[in-house]
């Protein structure tokens, strides 16, 4: 039996496959068979002491299904330890009910998860009151890896001398100002003023610094690109020569990027987390790096 492998589904192939070449590690791909009214029958082919289960969890709910029969079938053939190498773990925004009767998702995920692996990696989970994911199940041995670097790296070749980095809101704070360190940049960061659900007014104190400058919109996450819009219209009234955005996950829609075009957003950037047209740079060496120094002696 191998020492330790990378296990990756067709979805995330390339990614997968990278990890592995990262590891130094043997890949798999997981054989994923599906019947008419919806089941999977998932099927590894050879087994390994330590398994890397790999996959992203945009579109969560058919994946996690078939995650679980993985690790499990991982288990079968002889898997002393599973680690779920998610670079994008769904679920984590909602961290409370907010109405009665609301399910909590990130615990009832964190806790399913938990229940079937050793181990968790993942890159900037969307954590806002809960201080890490142990809190919710201790058990669960986690690795967290931030794209701050890697975002940076991907903005440096063509950085304009002058750029103001832009953090739409004050989530975003620790997040955009990780990225400008490195790079030398000057950070502005939105406020938001909630009245209701749809009623959401944004201001950005020191927009005057944009003037005459180019814009990068940081931030870990753009679903719908909604703040960006907001926050780009306000940038380029305030004299900002071009706009544009990076984030660790892209989850927006082809229809979603068609608007933070036309609302003057040149670009989208985004690292390999979720699939799709903004992927611009790989999180496979950032992964290795945080697996290598949590479970190196297992590999």
């Amino acid at each position: 039996m191998r020492r330790a492998a990378v296990y990756h589904f067709a979805d995330g192939a390339g990614p997968g496959a990278g990890l592995a070449d990262a590891l130094g590690l043997p890949g798999q791909m997981i054989d994923v068979r599906r019947f008419p009214d919806g089941e999977s029958l998932v099927r590894v082919a050879h087994g390994a002491t330590t398994a890397l289960l790999f996959r992203s969890l945009d579109h969560p709910n058919e994946k996690l299904v078939e995650l679980l029969l993985a690790a499990a079938a991982l288990r079968d053939m002889g898997a002393k330890r599973v680690v779920l190498v998610v670079p994008y773990l769904a679920y984590m925004r909602q961290d409370m009910a907010f109405l009665p009767g609301q399910a909590i998702s990130q615990r009832v995920i964190t806790q399913l998860i938990a229940a079937h692996c050793d181990g968790l990696v993942t890159v900037d989970p969307h954590l806002h009151r809960t201080p890490s994911l142990q809190a919710i199940s201790p058990e669960l041995e986690c690795a967290y890896v931030s794209a701050a670097s890697t975002l940076a790296d991907l903005l440096r070749p063509d950085l304009v001398p002058g750029t103001v980095l832009v953090g739409p809101d004050s989530e975003s704070r620790p997040w955009v100002e990780s990225v400008a360190r490195p790079l030398g940049c000057p950070v502005i960061v939105g406020e938001k003023t909630r009245f209701g659900d749809r009623d959401v007014t944004l201001t950005l104190p020191g927009i005057e610094q944009v003037a005459g400058q180019r814009v990068v919109l940081v931030d870990d996450m753009i679903s719908t690109g909604g703040t960006l819009l907001h926050s780009a219209a306000q940038l380029l009234a305030a004299g900002a020569t071009g706009v544009e955005a990076v984030t660790a996950h892209c989850l927006a829609s082809h229809d979603d990027l068609a608007r933070l075009k036309a609302g003057g957003i040149e670009r989208v950037r985004a690292t390999d987390t979720v699939a799709g047209p903004t992927v611009a740079a790989a999180m496979a060496p950032a992964l290795a790096e945080a697996i290598r120094g949590t479970w190196g002696a297992d590999l």
